[in-house]
């Protein structure tokens, strides 16, 4: 069989993969028949022969082979999809697909939901764009350098702006259409303050190997014996956006300040490494116990400790926070306007223009070319069209919601 007739194959296996939960549903009905008669529980679920078709019994050499050829044929999406089908197929697939498909730190390719939590990559920016929809208060992140004409542009994640009393919250979501916090597409959410000049950033799941604690007991976005134990009960602070005050606007642009407290200021250092998750929970007491030092009574708090200062969110002992910093412009005199070089990324002047780079303390010794990288940049090419390129350590989900800050009103900013 050749390698097309494989791919061709695997794009056809929805409706094989499909039949799979109706044998199981039979296998249900048969033994409700059979009352009193004593099963094991895995007659409950589909059998081995049921789950291992013809694809699951290939042997794992050729198996092997034949995922890793895949990966490394479809780079872009949306024949990435090809990927994601292969880990469809059944178990014995996904565990090689796992194996095969690296992160994007690695790779600089999103495949997996996942990717969108993981650091970028080192070499190359991630380049992405945002459309705005300013009929229903929307942001759409699609992977790629601009608008295809086709629209086969692959979404990323999604923002809903709501406006409230006292603060603006975009609610970030992986899907365009759900924004509700207790479903499981529930990403984030990144919330204002009064006038606009302050930020947090809030996960929906605890940061890999940071010990962050949930923001307080009323952050619990439902109750966990009301729902689904499988659906994350918590938004985690994970990061604050901070804007200078400039109401007589002579400052020049916006100046903005980022703190990662799920970013350790060593991941950008020789050596160093950022958290990489590697899936989401699946359940709500794995959710918790991926936390360190959680406890049922509440988080851990550092208040009232003499001399002692701690980030919001962080516990005793947390590393240095990545504190990020926007580039300053230069004043063109010719143009009579500030200039930033976005390497032909951004084609229309805009006050949310802007590029981040590791703020480093002026104490420490010489910068390194990997702390005066840029890290994010962002900027307008059309109407409602934002270009949005992010390197390591960012990740699209933190790098999305710094940009969303850049949409919100700021009446005390500009």
């Amino acid at each position: 069989m050749s390698f097309k007739s494989i791919v061709r194959e695997l794009k056809e296996m929805k409706d094989g993969i499909g039949s799979i939960p109706r044998r199981g549903v039979e296998a249900k009905h048969q033994l409700s028949r059979k009352k009193n008669h004593i099963a094991p529980d895995q007659a409950l679920l589909p059998s081995d022969s049921d789950q291992q078709s013809k694809w699951a019994n290939l042997p794992p050499e050729l198996l092997l082979n034949i995922v890793r050829r895949v990966e490394e044929s479809e780079t872009s999406w949306p024949a990435r999809a090809v990927v994601v089908f292969c880990a469809s197929v059944c178990r014995s697939w996904r565990e090689v697909t796992k194996e095969i498909v690296r992160t994007p730190e690695q790779c600089g390719r999103l495949t997996f939901p996942i990717s969108l939590k993981q650091p970028g990559s080192r070499d190359f920016p991630i380049q992405c764009f945002i459309r705005r929809d300013r009929a229903t208060a929307t942001y759409l992140l699609f992977f790629g350098l601009m608008p295809s004409e086709d629209g086969s542009d692959k979404l990323l994640l999604a923002a809903r702006k709501l406006r409230r009393a006292t603060c603006t919250d975009f609610l970030i979501s992986l899907v365009a259409d759900d924004f509700s916090r207790p479903s499981s597409t529930y990403v984030g959410k990144l919330r204002s303050n009064f006038l606009g000049t302050k930020f947090t950033i809030h996960d929906g799941q605890p940061p890999c190997g940071m010990a962050i604690q949930p923001t307080n007991r009323m952050s619990r976005r439902f109750h966990s014996k009301q729902v689904s134990p499988r659906v994350p009960a918590y938004n985690y602070r994970i990061g604050t956006i901070s804007y200078e005050f400039n109401v007589l606007r002579t400052r020049g642009p916006r100046r903005m300040n980022c703190i990662m407290n799920s970013i350790p200021f060593s991941s950008i250092e020789e050596g160093g490494a950022a958290p990489t998750p590697s899936s989401f929970p699946q359940s709500f007491e794995e959710h918790l116990s991926s936390v360190p030092g959680f406890k049922e009574k509440g988080p851990v708090t550092c208040s009232g400790v003499p001399g002692l200062s701690v980030s919001p969110g962080l516990t005793m002992g947390s590393p240095e926070p990545l504190v990020l910093k926007n580039k300053a412009p230069r004043w063109h005199e010719q143009l009579q306007c500030w200039c930033l070089n976005f390497k032909g990324r951004v084609t229309v002047a805009s006050v949310k223009n802007f590029q981040l780079v590791a703020a480093i303390d002026p104490t420490h010794n010489e910068p390194t070319a990997e702390q005066e990288k840029v890290i994010l940049q962002f900027g307008k090419i059309g109407k409602d069209i934002f270009t949005m390129d992010y390197h390591y350590p960012l990740s699209a989900f933190l790098a999305f919601a710094i940009c969303l800050s850049s949409f919100d009103t700021k009446p005390a900013c500009e």
